[in-house]
Formats: C-alpha cells, structure tokens, sequence
C-alpha cells in the first residue's frame, strides 16, 4: 500500500506501466466536477466516481476486500475519508467465494490499522492489500482508477 499526496503522483509511474497514464488523467481533469459512474479511460484502466455517505468503521468492516485482477489507486475529491487496510498474508477468515466477475474476495478479519486521506491525498493499494473504505462523516467523494494487473 502507498498513501501520498496527488503532487507527488509520478514518484510512482515506475511501479506500473499504466500508473502514469492513470495520473496524468486525473491531473488533466477537473476532478471534482466528474459524475457520479464508471467508465474506461483506456485499456486496463477504469474510473469509477462515488458520491456517498460516510459510513462507521463497523459498518464499513463488512465489506473488507481485496482484489486479485486490480490495483485501486483511491483519490479522495471531498473528505475526509478513513480507510481500514491488513495485509492479505494475515487474513484467514475468508468471507465466501473469490468472484471472478467482480474481481473481489471479503474477509471476516478485524483490520490492522485504520488511516484517513484528505483531499487531493491517495492510496495504492495492490491485490496484498485488504481494504475497506467509506468511513467518515456527511457525504464523501472519491474516484477509485482500477488498474488491471
């Protein structure tokens, strides 16, 4: 997992080939004026924008995931918003089937740690890393750029 700031983006272009194209997207977009939706930027890369309210960390904890075809670069546009993250190594309670379709996989297992993004802030967060998002207060906005791997 990675969590940094949008100026420091091209520090991680080297990482993966579509990382670059992924950020120059966003910086060449108004972001925050984007619609609520998914739809492809190009091959292997995906935006999906959501507009919603902040949930509890209890709440949030049920959906903890990971993905085994996706790397999610999460880009908080209005916050702030708290993520709970463990590594997948130290998962063990499966919660039902991998979807293939849906590229996910949940787990039962508490979280590690807990860490908060603000605005213009992201984390990379790679198939190892589970995750669970949406935690936090009145209504959140975010754009998560699946990356195919």
């Amino acid at each position: 997992m990675i969590v940094d700031s949008l100026q420091n983006a091209a520090k991680y272009f080297s990482l993966h080939p579509k990382f670059k194209e992924a950020f120059e997207y966003v910086n060449q977009n108004d972001i925050s004026q984007l619609e609520e939706g998914a739809f492809e930027i190009a091959e292997g890369l995906k935006v999906i924008v959501i507009v919603g309210e902040g949930a509890t960390k209890e709440e949030s904890i049920k959906g903890f995931e990971c993905h085994d075809q996706n790397i999610d670069i999460q880009i908080s546009i209005k916050g702030p918003e708290t993520f709970a993250w463990k590594p997948r190594e130290k998962c063990v309670s499966p919660n039902g089937d991998y979807s293939d379709e849906r590229d996910v996989r949940f787990f039962h297992d508490q979280p590690d740690m807990f860490f908060e993004l603000q605005e213009k802030q992201f984390a990379i967060l790679f198939p190892t890393d589970v995750h669970a998002a949406m935690i936090g207060e009145g209504t959140l906005k975010k754009i998560v750029i699946k990356v195919r791997v």
